[in-house]
Formats: structure tokens, sequence, C-alpha cells
């Protein structure tokens, strides 16, 4: 089938889009337009049908091939269902519109009209411009919350968001209590220590006084020194019982 200047995108393999005018349209030929020598494996891989753009509905075929060479693979993002498969050196996009009889007939395809439909197939983009200015009109809901009910950053205090000044004083109070509380406890210990230390002098000081010579000879020396001993006894008794 021949057709006179039909317009064709060339989706190059570095993804590079160019729009190309057939003089002579043959299908079986579109493989030189795409720069191969050779039309093996080069075929239709896909079709995207039923787009409706500025009331009219479109077809848009895409020719290719799926086997070549390393470092030939074409980088182009292709819309589902061939958003995974892998192509390789250049390719072509060639679209049909419905015609008033129902039938569909070749048309142009400009860049134009193919992100159009590029943006269809893949669900609508987003307009950045436009979401901006939606969010700058934006109403604030905070905005008529009294000053005293928000914080310096300007969020509601809700028991759960306070200001950072109110956290630091928290945190505060909590280090010095614990503080005088280590402090105590090491003055307790401490008096404690002191008083074990002054009983072991006390008990140290009564055994010192209570130690006795004994001698083994006899004779008088040995009485007077048993009787020394004996009143010695005694006094220590007697000052006690007087202290007590």
């Amino acid at each position: 089938m021949e057709i006179q200047n039909i317009s064709v995108i060339i989706v190059e393999k570095n993804g590079t889009l160019k729009s190309v005018t057939i003089k002579e349209y043959k299908e079986d030929e579109l493989y030189k337009k795409c720069g191969f020598k050779k039309a093996e494996d080069f075929v239709k891989q896909t079709e995207w049908s039923n787009i409706k753009i500025d009331g009219k509905k479109y077809i848009v075929v895409l020719y290719g091939k799926t086997d070549g060479k390393a470092n030939t693979e074409n980088k182009y993002d292709f819309p589902p269902p061939v958003d995974s498969t892998l192509f390789f050196g250049n390719c072509v996009l060639v679209a049909h519109v419905k015609k008033e009889n129902s039938e569909y007939g070749l048309c142009h395809l400009t860049l134009e009209l193919w992100n159009k439909i590029y943006e269809k197939l893949f669900g609508g983009f987003e307009d950045l411009a436009v979401t901006c200015a939606e969010d700058e009109n934006e109403v604030d809901e905070l905005e008529g919350v009294p000053a005293e009910k928000k914080t310096k950053h300007g969020y509601l205090k809700d028991g759960f968001v306070v200001d950072s000044d109110e956290d630091e004083d928290y945190g505060s109070d909590d280090d010095d209590s614990n503080s005088d509380e280590l402090e105590q406890s090491d003055d307790v210990d401490g008096s404690d220590e002191l008083d074990e230390e002054l009983e072991l002098e006390d008990i140290g000081s009564e055994l010192s006084e209570e130690e006795y010579d004994y001698s083994d000879d006899g004779g008088d020396d040995g009485d007077l020194a048993a009787s020394t001993v004996f009143t010695s006894v005694n006094t220590s008794t007697n000052t006690k019982k007087k202290k007590d």
C-alpha cells in the first residue's frame, strides 16, 4: 500500500524523537527509514488503539527490532505494554485516525500529537506549575488559632507538641533532683564509714587496757603480780559501774 506524504516519528536509539515525512509510504520499507539494511526481524511490535485526542480516535503502531548487537539498545521509554521490552536500533511510530465511515486510515503523526497521546497512555502527568499554584492558594487551618495556643514554630499545642524551651526546663529540674539525691546518698555512706572507724578505735583501746603480763616465776613476786591483776580488774569494774 502506497500513500503520499505521511509524517511519521523516528525514535532514535539514543531516545531522541524526530519527525520524518515519507513521500511514498510503504509499510514493508519502513526499516529503511530507521537505517537498517535488511528487513529481517523488523516487524510490528505493538499498537495503541482507541486513543481519543481532541474529539478524534487514533491508533498508533510501533515497528522495530527486539534482536540486535550490544550497545545498540534503544533508550526511549515506551508506554505499556512495551515499557519493559528491549528494542535495538531505531524504531518508527505510525498513526491511524478513525474516519467518518468508522474505518481507520493513515494520518500525520506530529511530535505535538504524539506528546498528547504519550501522556494519555501513561495515565496523564501532573502539571507541577498548577500544583504549586494550588498549594499557594490553600487555606491555612491554623490561621485563626490564637498565638498562645501555638508553638513558636507555628504548630498547635495539643499535649504532644510543645515548645523546645519547655522541654529543656523540664529536663533541668530532673537533673537537679537527681544530683541532690546522689549527694545525699554520698553523705550517708560517708557517715556510716566514719562511725565504723570510731567503734573500731574504741574496741582497740579497751583491748589494750586489758592486756596483762603473766609471769611464770613463783614466790612473792607471783603473788604480788596476781594481787595486782586482781586489783586492776576490780578497779576497772568499779570504774565502769560508776560511769554507767
